[in-house]
């Protein structure tokens, strides 16, 4: 066998240093992840499969997440069966993300995203330090156009943040299940898509003095779309702004 299969290591970020795990350990600690992705499931699933039957929604569906920050709350949609259309199943209050209004520009600002992400498979971390998490792609296609820069931001549980989004620890189980089962019912990524405040008309004329006030106008087209379609657009990017189609 080949030696570098024989001293195949992980590194994983761990504060300002890394930590490396030998081969053993790192597949000990993936079967213990997954049998406690298991627990987890045992018990969430059946309450969320009540809950999204009395709204006429099913477990595997197709699902989408808003992030508004002002209102430090994250909305779950799930695509309704045969509808085509993206129903609001719940809202969680976020615990704590760090930062304030704005983009995060660069690695090290503590600022978490504003902005337009999706997950596959590869993303979803069922062994994170903060319970359980999933990576937001950070930077996507137009804010590497922009050059910013930056790295494992998540949502996740536990209630701290140096650029992420933090749950709680029974919010993210709930979260994480759905997106799993999402993802294992063929959803190939789910979309996320973060914003300042709830772009309403209103909203912006308030924020008109803001040195983000063209980014957030870039930002309330996808959000306008959304209002609009109840589907999440499909995002591009062109001349370092979002471009916006039908998905």
């Amino acid at each position: 066998m080949p030696k570098p299969l024989l001293i195949f290591l992980l590194m994983l970020c761990a504060g300002a240093g890394f930590l490396i795990i030998r081969p053993q350990v790192l597949a000990k600690t993936a079967q213990d992840a997954s049998a406690r992705l298991e627990q987890i499931k045992k018990v969430t699933v059946p309450r969320l499969r009540r809950e999204l039957s009395q709204k006429g929604l099913k477990l595997g569906a197709p699902l989408f997440l808003r992030i508004f920050k002002e209102e430090k709350l994250l909305e779950l949609w799930i695509e309704k069966e045969k509808a085509g259309r993206f129903e609001l199943f719940k809202s969680y209050p976020i615990c704590t993300f760090s930062g304030g209004l704005g983009p995060k520009l660069a690695e090290g600002d503590r600022q978490a995203p504003e902005g337009f992400y999706f997950v596959p498979r590869g993303r979803m971390n069922p062994n994170s330090r903060f319970h359980l998490s999933f990576d937001l792609g950070y930077p996507n296609s137009c804010e590497r156009s922009l050059g910013r820069t930056g790295s494992f931001l998540m949502i996740h549980g536990n209630c701290v943040s140096v650029g992420c989004y933090a749950m709680g620890d029974r919010k993210i189980e709930e979260i994480y299940t759905l997106a799993d089962a999402a993802l294992n019912g063929g959803q190939s990524f789910f979309r996320v898509n973060c914003f300042p405040f709830r772009m309403s008309t209103a909203r912006m004329i308030k924020a008109s003095g803001n040195r983000w006030h063209d980014f957030w106008l870039n930002l309330k087209q996808g959000y306008d779309h959304f209002e609009h379609h109840k589907r999440p657009p499909n995002v591009s990017s062109k001349d370092k702004r979002y471009l916006f189609g039908n998905s």
